[in-house]
């Protein structure tokens, strides 16, 4: 049977979105979140990072005095175990936002002094993980010096919106977390690692390996921030004495547990290992 007219035009492939998300173009997805980033930092400027990680659960300082407040107040009159645990939780939130104000701190005087080097191309640009806490005392100490800042936010099940201090054309959503950690290691010089959990564990383990086998630079810092929180949390003593890593591997790691000494750091090693090797490689 012959059909009258004319079959409407079909949709071109990667305009088709139920195609773009189905299983056959993964390859697709996954090639579009290496090629956009290349393409936006080229466009900035950017020639590489300083990468801050730490816990998204860290609160400004302010922010976890308030909250203290409340709980004492919602508290008063009443001695059960259940408030003073409330109260306790609370004291210790306190506690850990020096880790947020001393990340912005290192952050801002950081991009201050990168800034001094130019901007053809941005050198040490901060980088974080664009969500809260850490991450976000990291862009803001940014901000504050009047520098860019990027972000590598994660698409999750629950809601995680990239804080107000990314730099906008430097804010980025990934789906695939390989991706996202690719463009950590890709352009970072530094990895500062502040107190945190589960994901910046991952993280620094991730770029570890990267270093003990070879398949990143040697040069790059590894820099573990706060020794009263991480000294408790992973021995990293035992592991030479048990022989699980070497005295070398070891001495990937530097430690600061303050912003003079971490930046102190930051500045020496960048400057050694890189600005002095750059000026070499271009006589």
């Amino acid at each position: 049977m012959k059909r009258s007219g004319h079959l409407p035009m079909p949709n071109l492939a990667y305009q088709d979105p139920i195609f773009m998300e189905s299983l056959p173009a993964r390859p697709l997805r996954i090639l579009a979140e290496y090629i956009d980033p290349i393409n936006r930092l080229r466009r900035a400027g950017v020639g590489d990072t300083i990468v801050m990680f730490g816990s998204a659960r860290i609160q400004p300082r302010d922010r976890a005095i308030a909250q203290l407040k409340k709980v004492r107040h919602a508290a008063h009159g009443r001695r059960t175990g259940e408030w003073r645990t409330k109260i306790g939780a609370a004291k210790s939130i306190v506690g850990m936002s020096r880790y947020y104000e001393e990340a912005r701190e290192l952050s801002r005087r950081i991009t201050s002094w990168a800034m001094t080097l130019g901007a053809q191309p941005k050198r040490f640009v901060i980088c974080s993980g664009g969500g809260p806490g850490i991450m976000e005392a990291a862009n803001r100490g940014a901000v504050e010096a009047g520098g860019s800042s990027i972000g590598l936010s994660i698409q999750l099940p629950h809601e995680q919106r990239p804080n107000p201090y990314v730099s906008p054309e430097l804010n980025f959503c990934f789906h695939y977390f390989f991706m996202r950690k690719l463009w950590f290691a890709q352009m970072a010089k530094a990895l500062i690692v502040f107190p945190g959990g589960f994901g910046t564990m991952d993280e620094l383990w991730e770029v570890l390996t990267l270093m003990q086998t070879r398949k990143i630079s040697s040069h790059h810092l590894i820099l573990i921030y706060g020794r009263k929180y991480w000294d408790k949390v992973i021995d990293w003593k035992h592991m030479v004495r048990t022989g699980t890593i070497s005295l070398q591997e070891h001495k990937m790691l530097q430690f600061a547990d303050t912003v003079d000494e971490a930046f102190d750091h930051v500045r020496s090693q960048m400057e050694k290992r890189h600005l002095a090797f750059d000026a070499d490689q271009h006589r």
